[in-house]
């Protein structure tokens, strides 16, 4: 693993920060650490990095706020090490959109492999560096932030732009209401707010609305994204 790596390590735990630090280290990451959620927002602000290895229980905002704070504007790979190893709290982990939950009890090795497993999943941000959603006649650009149909720009507004790109990114991942409302409006609301969102962005990008061929119903679930990239 190339020395370019950069690992941001969020925990208030100084024990387990200079283990998993050390690790790190020993395969060649560079390692950015933050106690809390405000000193890894700073560091976020100044410099990117490949992936965060998250804390749950912090002082001051926990690490769920935090995912949800990084993931209005970022997809950077996210994996929560927590001492908590519910159902739930796995759950809720991976509704924020986590790529993976580690429990402390794990050894070193693993969270080594596990972060670069995720990593190779990512292709180091390739995805995200690359800007452009290419669906043939929908395009996306995410660093304008903006979405063609046949070349022609589409109005959308930032919250419909945020949820189309996400859909975009994951083609043929099935994502819940509840995942959705958790990551786009803070778990407030219901269904419904999931689904007059969706049917606007349907009504700007498809000829027939009713008939959707990009963002598709799961029903009883929530939707897919259908479509093969350029």
């Amino acid at each position: 693993m190339n020395n370019q790596t950069k690992v941001l390590l969020v925990d208030d735990d100084q024990s387990i920060v200079e283990l998993i630090n050390d690790f790190l280290e020993d395969e060649e990451f560079q390692v950015e650490q933050a106690s809390n959620s405000q000193e890894a927002i700073e560091i976020l602000n100044r410099m990117a990095v490949d992936c965060i290895l998250l804390d749950i229980m912090m002082p001051g905002q926990s690490g769920f706020e935090l995912c949800r704070h990084i993931r209005r504007t970022s997809d950077i790979p996210i994996l929560f090490l927590s001492a908590r190893d519910s159902d739930i709290d796995k759950i809720r982990g991976f509704s924020l959109g986590a790529d993976d939950y580690i429990v402390k009890s794990a050894t070193p090795e693993e969270v080594i492999a596990r972060i670069k497993a995720v990593l190779r999943r990512y292709g180091k941000k390739e995805i995200i560096e690359e800007h452009t959603l290419n669906y043939g006649s929908l395009v996306l650009d995410l660093k304008a932030h903006e979405a063609r149909v046949d070349g022609k720009p589409v109005a959308l507004t930032p919250k419909e732009f945020d949820v189309l790109s996400m859909f975009a990114e994951h083609p043929r991942q099935v994502f819940t209401y509840e995942q959705l409302l958790e990551r786009f409006w803070d778990g407030i609301g219901d269904k419904h707010t999931v689904t007059v969102h969706v049917g606007r962005i349907r009504e700007k990008l498809e000829p027939a609305p009713s008939s959707p061929t990009y963002m598709v119903n799961v029903w009883g679930v929530g939707y897919r994204f259908e479509g093969v990239r350029k």
